[in-house]
């Protein structure tokens, strides 16, 4: 083999390597990513879902709030005498009920008892320097200067008699309204002060539901607003009414107090108890509302899908009241609109589906 055969053999296997190496950095259409990720041929066209779906039409969608509370009594307070002394009788049972008015503990009042009769024998002879003093006027035996000045001592000796009579009923503690009067704190014989607690006093007919609701409800519970409430550990469902809210959002924990009352006829239900309430804040009669599980948020945007000639499409949507179970459609859908609620984080536009409809 001669030099140039050689150089000739050598040239062409340059030229070879070349057009390989050419060939092998050339970009080639990837016929994977063409086809979505699936291999051409059979399974290149998408692949069918099946998905459940409802058909909108106009319903009633309820705003309601479910949430704790407590019992509250309609009075409630702590009894003590409005004078000291000796505590001489008790004659409440404790638990037991109480009417109005009626006497519930003593303390001594003999010193009082005693200047009271001293005045009261005052007061005969009072009556009889008046007596006489208008005869001689009539006379003219006496001034009326005299007349006068004995009225005015009667006067003023019925204004000591009455101010007596306060201080002795000042040593009576009697029920300011009728309720259940609870444990007593003092015993026969003990000194009392006014800042001595005797009982606690609580009207348990009716009761109040006392509850917080978060602060953009704030003005939306006027009075005469029905609820239901069950208690901890008793799953009847109880009727009350809201009968009052407070003035202001609490600041701090940016909630509203709204308080109900409930008849507690009964009497089976005392202040204190734990209890769930259900109110309804807001009612629409006729609106759209969609399953929470169609709705698919993308960057800010709401969108369902519907099922139209067999194939997903999204729309977007703008949201209102929110339940628990489902979301107020405020525009984007129209009555008769089939929207899928199953498989929506699958789905794609266009794609097909086979729908069953709830």
């Amino acid at each position: 083999m001669n030099k140039y055969t050689k150089w000739g053999i050598v040239g062409v296997v340059v030229v070879g390597l070349s057009i390989v190496g050419y060939n092998s950095l050339m970009p080639h259409e990837n016929e994977e990513l063409k086809t979505g990720g699936v291999p051409s041929g059979k399974g290149r066209q998408s692949k069918t879902l099946n998905v459940r779906a409802v058909v909108m039409g106009e319903q009633e969608l309820t705003d309601g709030i479910f949430i704790s509370g407590s019992l509250v009594p309609d009075e409630e307070v702590n009894l003590s005498f409005e004078t000291s002394g000796k505590i001489t009788d008790i004659y409440f049972k404790e638990g037991a009920h109480v009417e109005r008015g009626q006497l519930l503990a003593k303390i001594n009042d003999a010193p009082l008892q005693a200047e009271l009769r001293k005045k009261e024998a005052q007061l005969k002879l009072m009556h009889d320097r008046v007596y006489r003093a208008k005869a001689l006027l009539e006379k003219e035996a006496v001034s009326k200067e005299a007349f006068q000045e004995a009225e005015a001592n009667l006067t003023a000796l019925k204004a000591e008699i009455d101010g007596v009579k306060a201080q002795i009923a000042q040593t009576e503690l009697r029920a300011p309204f009728s309720g259940v009067i609870g444990l007593r704190q003092v015993s026969v014989g003990a000194y009392a002060t006014t800042s001595t607690a005797v009982a606690m006093l609580t009207k348990m007919t009716p009761l109040k539901v006392e509850f917080s609701v978060p602060e953009r409800y704030a003005g939306t519970l006027p009075a005469g607003t029905d609820l239901t409430f069950t208690a901890e550990g008793d799953l009847t469902p109880r009727s009350a009414k809201v009968y009052a809210s407070d003035s202001r959002v609490d600041p701090e924990t940016r909630t509203y107090t709204v308080r109900a009352l409930y008849p507690n006829t009964d009497g089976k239900l005392v202040p204190g108890r734990y209890v769930n309430v259900n109110l309804t804040t807001r009612k629409y009669d006729r609106t759209l509302a969609v399953p929470s599980e169609a709705i698919v948020s993308e960057m800010g945007i709401d969108k369902v899908f519907l099922c139209k000639n067999g194939k997903a499409e999204a729309v977007e949507i703008t949201k209102g009241l929110r339940t628990d179970a489902q979301v107020q459609v405020l525009r984007g859908l129209s009555i008769g609109d089939t929207v899928i609620v199953s498989g929506t984080m699958q789905l794609r536009q266009g794609q097909p589906v086979v729908v069953k409809v709830e």
